[in-house]
């Protein structure tokens, strides 16, 4: 459910995350540190972190000349969340969702927001139009409560790849020139995060494919989330509306 929240991101819940939308920021916060792998704009790769911060932008904040990734780092630190992982979007961040799905005694939770004003299939790409640029992102942070290897990491990433392709998928949103029906945006990016230290008698899990536990709750909670997304930003922003979506909301 879409589920804004006020305050500051500190009182997280013992294994999961806080999280807080005030204006333009987003912000996921856990009670202790947590591995995290992403290709965020922002401290991308395998980091430790207690936080996860969007920035909402417009096109009059990013001009040709502006470097995106020193605004995005900028922004952030003046903010005091140098420290965190960065992601930007022009997506109203008040409507974002979150899913949380157990198995087998294995929690993952799911907090993304979702633009498809960008959105393409994947093996093309649309022409696009000079002095408009399309705008519009999925970002997504998934953590689970269990400690991964630097394997499990990434394939916990493949499969919540696989998870938001198939929740957009499932919403058959064909935007103009496309093949085929979207299965992403051209700058989608998704953080997987996990507790940085395992528990004292379980080392971390060396898998995450989608016969294990871990791999499930994540593809459940990041294909439940998504999917929620994209069927709100298809009801908000309909067809009779698509264009203006991709010239600002994205």
């Amino acid at each position: 459910m879409t589920a804004p929240a006020t305050g500051l991101a500190t009182a997280a819940e013992p294994e999961g995350f806080a999280v807080v939308c005030e204006g333009v920021w987003l912000i996921a916060g856990f009670a202790r540190p947590q591995r995290m792998l992403s290709w965020a704009p922002y401290r991308p790769g395998y980091q430790v972190a207690t936080r996860v911060a969007w920035l909402e932008v417009r096109n009059r904040d990013l001009g040709p000349d502006v470097d995106a990734a020193a605004f995005l780092a900028e922004r952030l630190r003046a903010r005091g969340l140098g420290s965190a992982i960065g992601l930007m979007t022009s997506t109203c961040l008040a409507d974002h969702c979150r899913a949380t799905a157990r198995r087998d005694g294995v929690t993952a939770r799911c907090l993304v927001t979702l633009g498809l004003g960008n959105a393409e299939r994947v093996g093309s790409r649309r022409p696009q139009p000079a002095g408009k640029p399309a705008v519009g992102t999925v970002n997504l942070l998934c953590h689970v409560d269990r400690a991964l290897t630097d394997a499990a990491l990434l394939e916990a990433v493949s499969v919540a790849v696989a998870a938001r392709t198939a929740a957009i998928l499932e919403a058959s949103y064909r935007p103009a020139g496309a093949t085929g029906p979207a299965t992403g945006t051209g700058t989608d990016c998704i953080v997987i995060a996990c507790p940085a230290e395992g528990a004292p008698d379980a080392p971390p899990e060396c898998y995450a494919g989608m016969h294990t536990a871990v791999g499930e709750a994540i593809g459940a909670a990041v294909l439940a989330a998504t999917g929620q997304a994209a069927a709100g930003w298809l009801q908000r922003y309909g067809p009779e509306a698509r264009a203006q979506a991709t010239a600002e909301i994205g």
